[in-house]
């Protein structure tokens, strides 16, 4: 397989064990780019990025891992999930044309559920002409959707994947005091919309407001702050922000350089950046 680069912010039900998840970045090998880890969800975002035939190869020794080293029985956390590696997304770098993550999706699927058993749900456009979102996936699987590979009943202990192939999306968090849980649902209904899928959460204290900008040039993290800040009751404040895995280098230069602190933004969070400084280490060794 050749093509553009390709990546993939993976999603992996364990966000408590560090020695697990320092396990699981280590398979990525070099192609592993970022790692987010959130204990509050139980959950961690591995974002792996290159050509897609390595790609595919990391996925894989990836995926095995989880299913190796994690039990979805008994696992807790704020972020809905229904497996231990519960969502995979392809997303081009630098083009807007889908068709190497389709097949990269695709690969990968067929691959979980005839080597593993894992029942895998595809979301993005589909094989009919039609599109299928994640939250769809979410809501239907196992009741009014059937898996598109694998079993069609979970796996005992790895559940579920998600499998999808989509534009680069901004995954983002505001953190709120003094609002409740069901303020927090309240805030999260009003920004959503077109570009923004949205949750509330609550955890001790605080509340979240936990975010994908799926049109994150449209709206990206600066519009989705002022939104919710404009949402909130008093005396409810944003105490902080939190970006999850990396983001497209066109989302960050559309914010302003001023803001980047408060919105937890940086040059190093940036996903080309990091996939150029793999490619310089690749070719220095």
């Amino acid at each position: 397989m050749t093509g553009r680069a390709i990546a993939s912010a993976v999603n992996v039900s364990e966000g408590r064990d560090t020695d697990i998840v320092d396990r699981l970045g280590a398979v990525g090998g070099d192609l592993l780019l970022d790692v987010h880890v959130d204990a509050d969800h139980h959950r961690s975002v591995l974002t792996l990025g290159g050509a897609p035939g390595e790609l595919l190869v990391a996925l894989k020794s990836l995926v095995t891992a989880a299913v190796d080293l994690l039990d979805l029985r008994g696992h807790r956390g704020l972020h809905p999930r229904f497996g231990v590696v519960d969502v995979v997304p392809f997303t081009p770098v630098g083009s807007d044309d889908l068709s190497g993550a389709l097949e990269l999706r695709d690969r990968l699927a067929i691959w979980a559920g005839d080597a593993l058993g894992i029942p895998c749900f595809l979301y993005g456009p589909m094989p009919d002409g039609g599109e299928r979102s994640l939250p769809e996936v979410r809501r239907g699987a196992f009741r009014t959707l059937l898996p598109d590979t694998g079993p069609r009943v979970p796996h005992p202990s790895a559940g579920a994947m998600a499998v999808g192939a989509r534009q680069p999306l901004v995954a983002y968090n505001v953190w709120v005091a003094g609002l409740s849980g069901a303020e927090a649902r309240v805030i999260a209904r009003r920004i959503r919309g077109p570009g923004v899928r949205a949750i509330g959460l609550v955890e001790g204290s605080f509340a979240q407001i936990s975010c994908n900008l799926t049109e994150p040039g449209r709206v990206g993290p600066a519009t989705l702050y002022d939104a919710v800040a404009a949402a909130l009751p008093e005396p409810a404040t944003i105490t902080r922000t939190e970006l999850v895995g990396l983001v497209p280098a066109s989302v960050l230069e559309g914010v302003p350089r001023a803001r980047w602190e408060a919105l937890d933004l940086s040059a190093g969070s940036v996903l080309e950046t990091r996939l150029a400084d793999r490619f310089l280490r690749k070719r220095r060794s």
